[in-house]
Parts: structure tokens; C-alpha cells; sequence
């Protein structure tokens, strides 16, 4: 009788709710050029709030079809407007939240030990630095950033017909920019910021402004990041001022707000 009593009331009992289970981590798809600042915000990130960010770190146009394909990332950040639009018109961006809030500079580099000055001028011989069998490095002008404002810059100069054959397309800039280091490409072209965390290369030259589309970095956050605090609360740190010193720091420009 006393074990019927028992079970009856163990039956009336609301059931055990299962062990609460860690939030995942945010995950920020980001612009391989935006390594190294992504990755100093997100120790900034995680000494302040204790949460770890999660980083992919590839080709905005890699990254981008990723989303697509529905990678779990919370926040995108574009090393163009392009690749952020691509997004947009397919829904998959909250677009309300975008913001472009740091640029960069497009720079012609060269091997250290071999760097010479280069004014680059519409009258500039690229073809003739690069010598008879030299390539000139830089991401893919079909689909990644930094080689379609290369292109955009060579076209300027009258020399993209001549210099597209001798390209070396790269995956992303930090490969174009690896080929330099490594002395298997005589020049590139990549953002100044790459160029100034790589102690074998040199900036020879800096496009004119004029030369190319403004390179900006659009951030938003991504569908699957709707109704997320802490996605939001993330873009508002990557893109508000704790963040901009560190932007700066690595030589990056500030976009007014």
C-alpha cells in the first residue's frame, strides 16, 4: 500500500527539466584581412564578458556562399559592398543592422630585400617592373575583393589587358600576400593593413584613392542571428568605439557613422 502511495505521488510530480546546456558561441564569418583585428577584438570580447567568439576567416565571396549554403554564422563581415549585397538581395542579412564602419588602403608590394619606391601613376610600367617572366600576386579578380580592386586600379592605369595574363590569382589577399613573402611573386597587390603585419614585405606604392572603388568592410548580422541579444550586442562592440582603437591601430580607416 505505502509503495502504491509513493508511486502515485512521484507520477503527479512535474518531470525533471534536462540540464541546461551552454549557449553556443557567437560565430563571426570575417574577411580574411580582418584577421588580425578580429582576432584582438575577440580577446577584448572574452576579458570583458567572459564569452568566447567563434572566427572563420576566408574569401568574402567564400564566405558568403557559405551563408548561403546555411553555415551557422551569427555575423558577416565583407572586405566589400559586393559580397554584402549578394546577401541582401537573398534575404539572408538582417539588413537594418548594416553598417560599414572601417576602410582600407589598396598597396603594391614587394619583397623586402628587393623593394624599391613605385609611383603609381597612369604613366607607371607595371609590366616592365615585373621583368620577362615575373607575376604580379592578388586575390582573384573573379570573385574575391582585393583582386577586383586590383583590376578596378589597373584598368585606371591602361594596363589590365597586358597584366591580366600575368596575374597570379590568389584564394584570398593573405595568400597573394604569402606568395610575396615567400619571393615567388616579384609584386602584389593587397590592403596596406595585410602588407603591414608581414615583416618580409614592403609597401612600394599606394594606389591613388581615385584609382578604385573605397574599400570598405560592411558588417551585419545574418537571419539566423534574429532576436539574438548577444549577436547584437557583438556587432555593436565590433563596430562601436571600444573597437575603433584597435582598428586604427592596425591601419585601418574610420568611416564616419
Amino acid at each position: 500500500m505505502l509503495r502504491r502511495l509513493i508511486l502515485a505521488v512521484l507520477l503527479t510530480l512535474p518531470a525533471a527539466a534536462p540540464p541546461a546546456r551552454a549557449q553556443d558561441a557567437i560565430t563571426v564569418f570575417a574577411a580574411a584581412s580582418l584577421t588580425d583585428a578580429m582576432k584582438a577584438l575577440g580577446e577584448q570580447w572574452r576579458a570583458r564578458t567572459g564569452q568566447t567568439l567563434r572566427f572563420s576567416f576566408a574569401a568574402s565571396s567564400a564566405l558568403a556562399r557559405q551563408i548561403e549554403q546555411g553555415a551557422p554564422a551569427h555575423l558577416f563581415a565583407s572586405a566589400d559592398e559586393p559580397w554584402m549585397d549578394y546577401l541582401q538581395q537573398r534575404n539572408l542579412i538582417l539588413s537594418a543592422t548594416r553598417i560599414s564602419p572601417v576602410g582600407n588602403s589598396l598597396v603594391l608590394v614587394a619583397p623586402r630585400a628587393r623593394a624599391h619606391p613605385v609611383a603609381l601613376t597612369q604613366q607607371t610600367d607595371l609590366l616592365a617592373l615585373l621583368g620577362a617572366d615575373g607575376r604580379l600576386t592578388t586575390g582573384d579578380p573573379a570573385h574575391v575583393p582585393v583582386g577586383k580592386y586590383a583590376q578596378a586600379a589597373l584598368t585606371w592605369m591602361g594596363q589590365w589587358q597586358a597584366l591580366g595574363p600575368r596575374l597570379a590569382r590568389a584564394d584570398n589577399v593573405r595568400s597573394a600576400l604569402l606568395l610575396v613573402e615567400r619571393g615567388e611573386a616579384p609584386l602584389g597587390i593587397v590592403y596596406g593593413t595585410d602588407a603591414a603585419v608581414a615583416p618580409d614585405v614592403a609597401v612600394v606604392g599606394t594606389f591613388p584613392a581615385g584609382s578604385h572603388p573605397p574599400v570598405t568592410y560592411p558588417f551585419a548580422l545574418t537571419r539566423r542571428a534574429e532576436g539574438d541579444a548577444r549577436a547584437r550586442a557583438v556587432l555593436e562592440f565590433l563596430t562601436g568605439t571600444e573597437a575603433a582603437p584597435t582598428f586604427r591601430r592596425l591601419g585601418f580607416s574610420l568611416n564616419k557613422p
